[in-house]
């Protein structure tokens, strides 16, 4: 199985470590790439991340994903709450997929509760700040591990 994981994160996680940091943190979305590349390397993992505030981009590295990686980790930001277009494509998507949330969001305003996304994800790391990225990545590898 291939050892290839995308991370693909949603609208507005350019902004982190400058947007809402009492809800976000002071970590930016580079200093989290930069964290997850090395835990890659330790767990002999290839990863290709990506950002955008843009639905279709994501959907489209869905796709691409398709066929050639063995997981997904996901930060679908507000398109968690929203988009059914988000949960058709990760419906294509065979490999484990884990949906990840910086903030609690159970802790919330109510709308934020609602995930289209979990309905697909094979787990959800909700409130754990910048370190889900890395649980994600774990539970990614064992998956893939399972697999393989």
């Amino acid at each position: 199985m291939s050892r290839l994981v995308y991370v693909l994160n949603g609208p507005n996680l350019n902004l982190l470590g400058q947007r809402e940091p009492q809800i976000y943190g002071a970590e930016t979305l580079f200093d989290i790439e930069r964290a997850c590349m090395a835990l890659a390397a330790e767990l002999k993992l290839e990863l290709r991340f990506h950002q955008s505030n843009r639905e279709y981009e994501l959907i489209d590295w869905i796709h691409e994903a398709r066929g050639i990686a063995g997981g997904l980790a996901i930060n679908p930001a507000a398109f968690t709450h929203t988009s059914v277009a988000l949960l058709d494509a990760l419906n294509a998507f065979e490999p484990p997929v884990i949906e990840i949330h910086i903030s609690n969001v159970h802790k919330r305003e109510e709308f934020r509760r609602h995930s289209f996304v979990s309905q697909r994800a094979d787990g959800v790391i909700v409130g754990c700040g910048a370190q889900g990225y890395e649980l994600a990545l774990r539970r990614l590898a064992k998956l893939i591990d399972a697999k393989g």
